[in-house]
């Protein structure tokens, strides 16, 4: 359970987080999610579906604590979500995930493009080896227009002593779903009891989405339930798709609701619930939202 990001990245970061999200553009979607079979031109045409989730995938390990990515793409799939808001995500990172490049695994097992937002970027193990990541991801079915790693304030948990301070890995895509452009946005809050990271990780949050205009989705693994003090400022620009969705932590036996899915006015829930799987320590939340198609 850990950390986000912010808008003054710096040009280099930006133009390398677009390049890495259009890497896989390719990999064109190869099926239709359930919701997306549907037939938009319900409500005078107006209404185009889609369907989002968030699954914190704990490095591909499941309740069990073994590691696993195949099962995590199975969970991953069964979701027949357009477009997934991912947490914990290893690249590279270590012996608990083989190495692997979770991000493009997933991508390529589920035939979806993919974004990944690294919030460290560590040394090689190994002389000659690949960069150790670890962030947050999104996949898409639907085509990535555009896509940025932001900074907002963290704590980190690979240096002593650290102090907050901006840092990489809040992720923000820009995905065209049937005509219409939609920001989506995955994050993972600080897991720390003090809440004071993160009220600061929401301001930050925030501020980014006050820079974009249409409609928004940010999901994530908050750290915290959507009663908490330091998230009050999200429900002033923000909504709770699903309020009565279930537990999602610990995913065995869940008493507490830290994966939200949360969208912006002018997006509407057609349904939204939890999903059990013991796939990760987290259970997924899925969630059915229809966007306002503008005719011009």
């Amino acid at each position: 359970m850990q950390p986000s990001s912010r808008r003054a990245t710096g040009a280099r970061r930006a133009l390398a987080a677009v390049v890495t999200a259009l890497a896989l553009a390719a990999a064109a979607p190869s099926q239709a999610s359930a919701q997306g079979t549907e037939d938009t031109h319900g409500v005078k045409g107006r209404q185009v579906p889609l369907r989002v989730a968030t699954y914190n995938i704990r490095a591909g390990a499941g309740q069990d604590n073994v590691f696993d990515l195949d099962r995590t793409a199975r969970a991953v799939r069964d979701l027949h979500a357009d477009v997934i808001g991912l947490q914990e995500v290893d690249v590279h990172w270590g012996a608990r995930s083989d190495f692997v490049d979770e991000a493009r695994a997933l991508a390529e097992k589920l035939r979806m493009r993919v974004f990944f937002a690294p919030i460290y970027d560590l040394d090689p193990a190994s002389e000659g080896g690949k960069r150790r990541q670890y962030g947050v991801a999104i996949l898409s079915r639907h085509p990535v227009l555009d896509a940025e790693n932001h900074e907002i304030t963290r704590l980190s948990t690979q240096t002593p002593d650290p102090v907050p301070e901006p840092m990489p890995g809040f992720a923000e895509v820009v995905v065209k779903v049937r005509g219409v452009p939609v920001h989506v946005y995955s994050t993972h809050l600080d897991y720390r009891s003090d809440p004071s990271v993160r009220a600061a990780q929401v301001r930050d949050m925030l501020a980014v989405l006050a820079e974009d205009r249409g409609p928004k989705i940010l999901v994530g693994d908050f750290n915290t339930e959507p009663s908490a003090p330091e998230l009050a400022p999200l429900w002033q620009r923000l909504r709770d798709a699903a309020p009565d969705g279930g537990g999602t932590y610990p995913a065995a036996v869940p008493v507490k609701r830290i994966d939200l899915v949360t969208v912006s006015p002018g997006v509407t829930v057609a349904g939204a619930r939890t999903v059990a799987t013991d796939a990760s320590d987290h259970r997924p939340v899925v969630a059915d939202l229809r966007l306002r198609r503008h005719h011009h």
